[in-house]
């Protein structure tokens, strides 16, 4: 495919047209999907991004950067909980998609809203309650848990924002429209990017000022991606009638989601004790280098994850269309695709560390940690990549369970047992930590791989 035809189909993602893609060439299929994907959760890591670096110009900056990696890392657990629901979401509906029993997506969809929201309401309440908990549990200095709690609050009351963006998006993605959920994210993150700093310095509010701000963005999103739901976009068509309690579709859901939020559990409970081991080995200027170095590497992973979820959608739709083989194809492609994206990102990281590294801050300290860990994490990129397609391609057929194994025994019999030992019995400290990740990311890459090759997810039924 030339240059001017990979322009031509970009243009096309961007406009959101229907497109069968049970039918036609894969190569196409992919880009119209994953375009818009890879925008829209490249916008997802920059709230995160923008927060860290408009806080970093706080005074007592390295204070407000542990704050906010620390809430974030935190954040996670409502992170996995949407990740979760939405892959149920995306494997439901992409199947009924790809059965063109459009009444039966509608329906599958209206009943994901509604187990979200009940799950929803109950972390936005706990998190508010148990802020400086969950900081001092996170092994921050009293410092930070005194002027960070306020900021954590609204971050965690807002549980409720995040999950339904995520869940929302996933039920577009599987009816094959990412375009919306693309653009809910830019809306979010817009305004984000406007009223951090009128927050912070303008209004003088400070380090609760970027809370706010992110709120505000991620409202704005949820009502657009609410618009967009009911006036029956992206081969949906919601009724009233579709929100009546459906114990049977609700079981469905929940039998898909929770072993994908257990899945996504796992991965970032492992995060966040590498974010605590960090902490507790080093000092708060190795935990806020830590926390700059993940942000660049989440927003740089995000790419990935959205060429992943395009494979997710790929396979769902074709396999509810009969078509087994087509969806396998499709996930081969889309996993060179991504290797080459993650290579060229690892060269990035090893090459350019320092001045990625700066934009942020420019106390040696940090800096040191941030570029030691960016090097040293950034250097299994390409196994990353190969990892995330193979495992969203599972869970677009409806096996959540073959992922959720890998995930613990890679992460928590792995990564885990592996961080302390070198961190705190062979005594590297937080560069210990940082040598565990890509280690452990490559064997459940390897894992990966081999259960997606053995073809059991082709015969699941959803």
């Amino acid at each position: 495919m030339q240059l001017n035809q990979y322009i031509q189909l970009i243009r096309r993602s961007l406009k959101g047209e229907d497109y069968d893609y049970t039918q036609g060439n894969i190569k196409i299929s992919i880009v119209l999907l994953s375009i818009p994907m890879i925008l829209e959760l490249c916008l997802e890591s920059v709230f995160a991004i923008v927060d860290m670096y408009f806080v970093s110009k706080l005074e007592n900056s390295h204070i407000a950067i542990a704050t906010v990696g620390l809430t974030e890392s935190i954040l996670t657990l409502v992170y996995t909980i949407g990740i979760g629901l939405s892959t149920g979401a995306t494997a439901i509906v992409a199947r009924r998609t790809g059965e063109k029993d459009i009444e039966g997506a509608s329906h599958s969809a209206a009943q994901a809203v509604l187990v979200t929201m009940i799950i929803a309401i109950v972390l936005s309440i706990l998190g508010v309650l148990f802020s400086p908990h969950l900081l001092g549990m996170m092994g921050a200095r009293p410092e930070v848990i005194e002027q960070g709690t306020n900021f954590t609050r609204i971050m965690m009351g807002s549980s409720i924002l995040i999950i339904l963006l995520f869940m929302i998006n996933g039920i577009f993605r599987g009816a094959g429209n990412p375009l919306i959920a693309m653009k809910s994210l830019w809306l979010a993150s817009i305004l984000n990017i406007i009223l951090c700093p009128i927050f912070i310095f303008v209004l003088d509010f400070g380090l609760v000022g970027a809370a706010i701000a992110t709120t505000i963005g991620r409202s704005a999103g949820v009502i657009y991606q609410l618009y967009c739901l009911k006036k029956g976009s992206a081969q949906l068509n919601l009724k009233a009638s579709h929100f009546k309690w459906n114990k049977q579709l609700s079981y469905d859901l929940i039998q898909l989601s929770w072993p994908a939020t257990l899945q996504f559990f796992i991965q970032s409970g492992s995060w966040i004790f590498m974010a605590y081991l960090v902490s507790v080995t080093g000092s708060t200027d190795a935990s806020a280098g830590y926390q700059i170095a993940i942000r660049n590497i989440v927003f740089f992973i995000l790419p990935a994850w959205g060429l992943s979820n395009a494979a997710a959608t790929l396979v769902g739709q074709n396999l509810g269309a009969a078509q087994p083989e087509r969806a396998q194809k499709c996930v081969v492609i889309t996993t060179w695709y991504n290797s080459f994206f993650m290579a060229f990102v690892m060269l990035l990281f090893l090459l350019f560390a320092d001045p990625i590294v700066s934009i942020f801050t420019d106390q040696a300290e940090v800096v040191k940690y941030a570029v030691q860990s960016l090097r040293i994490i950034g250097s299994g990129y390409i196994f990353y990549g190969i990892g995330m397609v193979m495992i969203q391609a599972l869970n677009g057929a409806g096996d959540t369970k073959t992922p959720t194994w890998i995930n613990f025994i890679g992460f928590w019999l792995i990564q885990i047992p592996l961080a302390w030992i070198l961190a705190v019995q062979m005594d590297l400290g937080p560069i210990g930590a940082f040598m565990a990740i890509p280690i452990a990311e490559s064997i459940v890459a390897f894992m990966a791989w081999y259960f997606f090759n053995l073809g059991k997810w082709k015969l699941v039924k959803v």
